[in-house]
């Protein structure tokens, strides 16, 4: 009879061997702050618009090179359970503003270090969690007194670019002015009347080759293919759109067919090409110029199709076929049926062009009421112009935004030291512990221009220390860190025009805390065992252990 063991009493005798458990200050909370600070340092470094790449090389061996964090922390597969608190946290900015992922992780780090320290003099997580809260509360209480500058109307380009600069620039720097007029151009030629603007709306074509000079914004869709037909352009063109393939259709059921005569074969073919040759000649007789089809286009119906003089294109994406319905105000109709005057659409111009040695079709609507604008995009690698599209969604969610709410607050560090500045006068009046947490709080909000100085490669507390002094004078409300400057200085930001979204600040700080509030209240960490799966893959060159 074999000997039982008994478990050791407690949490782990009700658990599966295998499972783990960690508990208590130094288990618990101070190794998911180490967790948390090091994930913020890795972001920290890719802050501004001097911030360094990241190389990134994802679970399907993808790479990519970006500064962008939203991309950074999307291709890491985070498995640390308070990592990905933070990681949840800056998805949910990204989802709701579509811009300042970065912020999120690099402020609830510094919260966390900053809550380390005092739980090292002995406050409890508690006192800290609520001091955090109460801090948060004064900052978004002061955060619309800090506004800057209110776009009025957002239908005038030069207005829109001036607001899109800064945030195009902490992607792309040097190239802002140029990339900022694509957004604003694309965004305005599109913004609907009435109801709110769509991210969606704006796509963008990626063709290699030129430089990124020669980009350009298109009313309209811009697919990398080429035309099935002879024809390759029509103008004031009433477009059908087919979900299905053009070709001789299929029956569903399988039969038999018996011809005993050479002229009954003759019929047999003859019939079927009568019925697509009548089914393309009612499509053409609509008035129809192009055809766009879900699927491949026969030989067969591709011959009555240049016999008609109609223009023919191919989309396998559902997705495409579903964006062009709306640019060019269609029906996909999913059968092989002439549509009625309803399910038509209409497009300005529809032609093939060059560009390098890339074929693209555009559908080109030049009137007012375009619903989807394209920027296309000229550059000499795909990971540079992949680096550009992240910047361009980066701008369009700001643009999103502004149509919301159009206040601005000032940027390059400068709301972050007035609020900072602010919140270490409101702790001097607290009676409790909290007020050590608020100071904490204060402390960890010149995160931001220091490392924004530092990634310049300037000292980050001689840039806190001169910020400090500026915003002493009330005039001083809007000094910000000058990227441009050799050494240590500060600029009105106002002159500069950098300025961030009221709406990414308010959400980052809250979100930020709430996920550093979660995390320190978190004091007992219990892992089930793992459910059994395929072995991990061996690195190449290492032997499997039998």
């Amino acid at each position: 009879m074999a000997l039982s063991v008994p478990k050791a009493p407690g949490m782990s005798s009700m658990m599966k061997d295998g499972a783990r458990m960690y508990s208590g200050l130094e288990e618990a909370v101070y190794r998911n702050i180490g967790a948390c600070k090091e994930f913020a340092t890795t972001v920290r470094s890719a802050y501004g618009p001097n911030g360094m790449n990241k190389m990134v090389i994802n679970h399907i061996e993808k790479q990519f090179v970006t500064s962008d964090a939203g991309t950074i922390i999307r291709e890491l597969d985070v498995e640390h359970p308070a990592a990905r608190l933070m990681v949840m946290s800056s998805q949910m900015q990204e989802s709701e503003v579509g811009d300042g992922t970065n912020f999120v992780i690099i402020f609830a780090g510094a919260l966390l270090e900053g809550a380390e320290e005092l739980l090292r003099l002995g406050i409890t997580t508690t006192e800290i969690a609520e001091g955090f809260e109460k801090a948060l509360d004064k900052a978004l209480e002061i955060l619309p007194k800090l506004s800057c500058y209110e776009i009025k109307d957002y239908r005038n380009v030069d207005q829109v670019k001036e607001c899109l600069r800064a945030a195009v620039m902490s992607k792309q720097y040097g190239q802002e002015d140029l990339i900022s007029e694509l957004i604003a151009k694309a965004c305005v030629s599109i913004i609907p009347e009435k109801s709110t603007f769509n991210v969606d709306s704006i796509r963008v074509c990626k063709v290699l080759g030129s430089g990124l000079s020669s980009s350009e914004v298109l009313k309209g869709m811009v697919f990398k293919r080429a035309v099935e037909g002879d024809v390759t352009s029509a103008v004031n063109a009433k477009i059908a759109i087919f979900g299905c393939p053009i070709d001789i259709i299929q029956t569903e059921t399988k039969g038999t067919v018996l011809i005993k005569s050479a002229e009954e074969l003759k019929n047999f073919s003859r019939g079927e090409e009568t019925l697509l040759e009548q089914q393309i000649k009612s499509i053409a007789d609509t008035g129809a110029k192009v055809v766009v089809a879900g699927g491949k286009v026969g030989d067969m119906a591709l011959h009555f199709i240049n016999k008609y003089g109609l223009m023919a294109v191919r989309l396998n994406s559902k997705f495409d076929l579903r964006r062009l319905s709306t640019a060019v105000n269609a029906t996909v109709l999913p059968r092989l049926t002439a549509p009625n005057a309803e399910e038509l659409g209409y497009c300005d111009k529809v032609f093939i062009q060059e560009l390098g040695d890339t074929c693209v079709v555009s559908f080109v609507n030049d009137s007012t009421d375009s619903k989807i604008a394209t920027i296309v995009i000229r550059g000499s690698t795909d990971n540079f112009m992949d680096d550009i599209e992240r910047c361009i969604d980066d701008g369009v969610n700001n643009f999103k935004g502004l149509t919301r709410d159009g206040r601005f607050l000032p940027g390059a560090g400068a709301t972050e030291i007035e609020l900072a500045k602010q919140l270490s006068e409101y702790a001097d009046t607290l009676p409790g512990l909290e007020q050590y947490a608020v100071r904490k709080f204060a402390t960890a909000l010149e995160v931001f221009p220091k490392s924004l100085a530092e990634n310049t490669g300037i000292n980050g507390t001689e840039i806190v220390h001169k910020m400090y002094l500026a915003h002493k004078d009330a005039k001083g409300v809007n000094e910000g860190f000058d990227i441009d400057a050799e050494t240590a200085s500060t600029i009105d930001v106002t002159t500069k025009k950098i300025f961030d979204l009221y709406s990414l600040k308010y959400w980052a700080l809250k979100y930020a805390v709430g996920a550093a509030t979660t995390i320190l209240k978190v004091d007992e960490i219990i892992m089930a065992k793992r459910a059994g799966g395929p072995k991990p893959r061996q690195a190449a060159g290492s032997d499997a252990e039998d």
